[in-house]
């Protein structure tokens, strides 16, 4: 009986020891750190508004073509007895230079022959002139002497013109761009020589929509009648020659005057002068880009200008035209705005907003007009109080711990 009272008394004490020595760790361990304050609303970046002029840029391209080509097409028939160095693919020739020429012959003894015609009709009607103002013949004879001898320098004109035929020539600076006939070869009348271009001017059609053309100060077609020339909007022409990125400056000199029925597009014409840029010398051609006829540019055209435009990016504007702005007391409050034009990168707004004013380029999934947001210099000064707060809990961590040492 006593040895069970002494294992329940051992028992007890056990117990009371395990409860002392848990009291006491508990008492000694430290307190938890206080975790800083979480911040519930949202974060976003804001930009200030400001006005500026906006000088519009329109994006096109197209093809440089020649602005003048001709086909070559004989005028004469004959054999093609000689033809210039320069009448091959590439080849650049003068203004009124020979470039091919078909046998004379026949065409020379056909003006020898008018000519001594000529001469003969020429004694005849002054035969009869004089015949007839002495009354030795009727009027009807004079007339048709006079008729025939005008038949005679008629045919004249005729045969030095057909001989004349036979040097082909053109009035203008060029390059051949085709060839198609050859020395020996027998052409007739209408044969296809060879096709050629003049090179001191080409053209770019660019294709423009209709809400494009609203940013652009174009001539119109009756500017160029008017006037005999007009000069637009300037151009920078793009283009890779050679494996570089390489630029022209060119002009608006027309538009087409029509709208394309299937496209919807009005076409702008754009003039690059001298493009082989033949008119410099050698040291200054190293320089300065050709550009050859049948290269396919991209066109940057100088548009209106346009004052109090505020820019923004692109990615801020949510829906169709609509913009969320941070007011003063940091509350987010969407707004339409009238966005007078936009690009891949920015849009361009002419009403609806002021300068000065706040707006959010953060991309927010569910906006609600009125909700709390936080900028970027509230969120730096919770920071500082966050952790001004985790720098006081540290502190008193670190003295409450001290101070157990030293009653140790």
């Amino acid at each position: 009986m006593k040895v069970k009272v002494k294992r329940r008394i051992f028992i007890v004490i056990i117990i009371a020891i395990s409860v002392v020595g848990m009291m006491s760790l508990k008492m000694m361990r430290p307190e938890p750190k206080k975790k800083p304050k979480q911040l519930t609303t949202m974060l976003v970046e804001v930009i200030d508004l400001t006005t500026s002029e906006v000088t519009f840029e329109i994006q096109s391209q197209g093809t440089v073509k020649p602005r003048t080509q001709t086909v070559l097409s004989a005028e004469v028939s004959g054999r093609i007895v000689s033809i210039s160095d320069k009448f091959i693919a590439g080849g650049i020739f003068k203004k009124n230079e020979v470039l091919m020429q078909i046998d004379p012959t026949n065409y020379q003894v056909a003006v020898d022959q008018a000519d001594a015609l000529l001469k003969q009709r020429e004694i005849e009607f002054n035969g009869a002139k004089s015949l007839r103002s002495k009354g030795y013949r009727a009027e009807a004879e004079l007339a048709a002497a006079k008729s025939a001898l005008s038949a005679a320098k008629a045919a004249l004109v005729k045969a030095n013109k057909n001989l004349d035929r036979t040097h082909i020539r053109l009035p203008y600076d060029g390059l051949v761009k085709s060839k198609n006939s050859d020395i020996g070869q027998f052409v007739n009348t209408g044969s296809h020589l060879g096709t050629t271009f003049a090179i001191n001017s080409a053209e770019i059609r660019l294709a423009l929509t209709d809400q494009e053309l609203a940013f652009l100060d174009l001539p119109e077609a009756g500017d160029i009648v008017e006037k005999g020339s007009s000069t637009g909007p300037k151009v920078k022409l793009s283009a890779v020659r050679k494996g570089q990125h390489q630029t022209w400056d060119a002009h608006i000199v027309r538009t087409e005057g029509v709208v394309d029925e299937k496209s919807r597009v009005t076409y702008a014409v754009a003039k690059i002068d001298d493009p082989y840029r033949l008119s410099l010398t050698s040291a200054d051609r190293i320089n300065e880009n050709a550009l050859p006829i049948g290269t396919f540019v991209k066109a940057t055209i100088s548009g209106k200008s346009f004052s109090n435009i505020i820019k923004v990016p692109r990615s801020s504007i949510r829906g169709k035209n609509q913009l969320m702005f941070v007011d003063e007391d940091s509350r987010l409050r969407i707004k339409t705005v009238d966005i007078l034009r936009a690009d891949s990168k920015f849009a361009y707004i002419r009403d609806g907003v002021f300068s000065g004013e706040k707006i959010t380029i953060t991309a927010i999934e569910s906006p609600i007009d009125g909700m709390k947001v936080r900028t970027g210099d509230e969120v730096s000064t919770d920071e500082q109080l966050a952790n001004s707060d985790e720098d006081a809990t540290n502190s008193n961590t670190a003295e409450d711990k001290s101070s157990e040492i030293k009653s140790n």
